[in-house]
């Protein structure tokens, strides 16, 4: 498969359809009160207006159908969700460009007005899915029949691993899936599935795995004695980006994260990964470094009076750089303001407490204001984190953690973030059990991430901050 390939032509599908809605709504828009054709040339192609919409309006389509997600994933694509996503992505579309570029027109009611965007609309939609749906329904037919196909591994080697693996292999019409084989879950002497596919290891080397066969698709089909085992089996995927199905039996052990994948194939079920829609994830970045640039300019004065105060009040660096875990379990860098002395932890990693000697007199203040996080907006920028998520931690305490609390793990699918769900409610973390304990305050935002509860977090952290009400 050459996903490059496949996303360019949906690329030039989607610019090639823009272009064409375009010239006909334009054609129409012109000639939709007169019935002289003699001048058609004249007030369309002539039109300076029609040759600048023809390049600039497919392009700014193409920028939108990126951020709603039309070409993430191209070849997971159906015929009925890409039917509603271009329904959905038609109608904000056309509502936007109508009241940017088309209201202009002199018209002389508003029923001319609503008649103007529903054609604009019926014309663009029709259009666009027209095209998409030939190459969708090429490519599906491709997967059908065999001739495209995801890598995939079974975790599993017994019997319901067997009855899926037999399942989908005679199943009339393809599922697309090319099985490269399995890793256990339970050990054992021998292995049912071994007598159909290769036996590639222990489920805890599946990351490894993945990497090494590029697998693309991981189908979880272990027996009732191994489901105790499922959360351990979530960790080592944690970090990979597959596909994971899961057979129904397990429907009650992953409830809620969770949709039916086809009808006509082996009854699987897809644990549905993103936590966000591809368009808020999109958004979320864009506020992140809007504010971050916004709050770097507007807070320059506070840089510069927090920076001298640091530097006269205790010898050391001013600022304070430190390695921590983000997502996927990529290490980074994280700034901030020095709020400790600089031998602070010269005896080893340890936390702060509300007491603790090692925080300087200023430093005690910038921790109750969130003053020393301010630099962090830099990284927010790099990329490394965002506004929003949660709080990052070192490796040292994270293995500590994962101990007590393996769903700490769950947090590694997003960036952390420089005020979170658990700051807010909980506030600084003195040792590994205010961990745990906070812990279920990330979780919970995971759960409901979305940029409402995003927007609703900073303005209580902005009353915090105001109010000096931090931990």
């Amino acid at each position: 498969m050459n996903k490059s390939l496949q996303t360019f032509k949906y690329v030039l599908n989607d610019y090639i359809a823009a272009s064409i809605a375009w010239a006909l709504f334009f054609m129409y828009r012109k000639n939709a009160y007169s019935t002289d054709y003699s001048s058609l040339r004249e007030i369309t192609i002539d039109d300076s207006k029609f040759i600048s919409g023809m390049i600039i309006i497919p392009l700014a389509w193409l920028v939108f159908y990126f951020v709603m997600g039309s070409y993430k994933s191209v070849y997971r694509k159906t015929r009925v969700r890409e039917l509603s996503l271009t329904f959905i992505s038609s109608l904000i579309g056309v509502g936007v460009l109508f009241f940017t570029v088309v209201i202009d027109d002199y018209v002389t009611s508003t029923s001319q007005l609503i008649t103007y965007g529903a054609i604009l609309f019926v014309i663009h939609f029709g259009v666009t899915v027209f095209f998409r749906m030939v190459l969708t329904s090429i490519m599906v037919n491709r997967i059908h029949k065999g001739i495209i196909g995801f890598n995939t591994i079974i975790i599993g080697g017994n019997g319901k691993a067997t009855a899926i693996y037999n399942d989908i292999i005679n199943q009339e019409v393809s599922s697309g899936n090319n099985f490269i084989g399995f890793v256990n879950v339970n050990d054992a002497p021998s292995f049912l599935l071994a007598n159909h596919l290769n036996h590639l290891g222990h489920y805890l080397n599946a990351s490894k795995v993945i990497e090494e066969h590029k697998i693309e698709e991981v189908i979880i089909a272990i027996d009732p004695s191994e489901h105790i085992k499922i959360k351990s089996i979530m960790s080592a995927l944690r970090n990979t980006n597959v596909v994971i199905k899961v057979i129904p039996d397990m429907y009650d052990i992953v409830l809620g994260m969770v949709k039916m994948t086809a009808i006509f194939q082996a009854p699987l079920i897809q644990i549905f990964p993103e936590i966000m829609p591809h368009w808020q994830v999109v958004l979320k970045r864009l506020m992140d470094i809007v504010f971050s640039i916004s709050a770097v300019v507007v807070l320059s004065p506070i840089y510069i009076f927090t920076a001298l105060m640091v530097y006269f009040t205790s010898k050391g660096p001013v600022f304070y750089s430190q390695e921590r875990i983000g997502i996927n379990g990529k290490a980074f860098h994280m700034l901030k303001f020095r709020t400790m002395y600089t031998d602070a932890e010269k005896a080893g990693p340890q936390l702060s407490s509300d007491n603790d000697p090692r925080i300087t007199p200023f430093g005690r203040f910038m921790r109750k204001v969130r003053l020393d996080e301010i630099p962090q907006f830099f990284t927010v920028i790099k990329g490394d984190m965002s506004l929003v998520g949660y709080r990052p931690e070192r490796q040292f305490f994270i293995d500590q953690i994962v101990e007590k609390a393996p769903q700490y793990n769950m947090l590694l699918k997003i960036k952390p973030g420089i005020t979170s769900w658990g700051q807010v409610k909980y506030g600084y973390a003195s040792d590994v059990d205010e961990m745990v304990d906070r812990l279920k305050y990330d979780i919970l935002y995971i759960e409901n991430m979305s940029i409402s509860v995003d927007i609703k977090i900073m303005l209580y952290t902005m009353l915090i901050v105001i109010t000096g009400r931090g931990k």
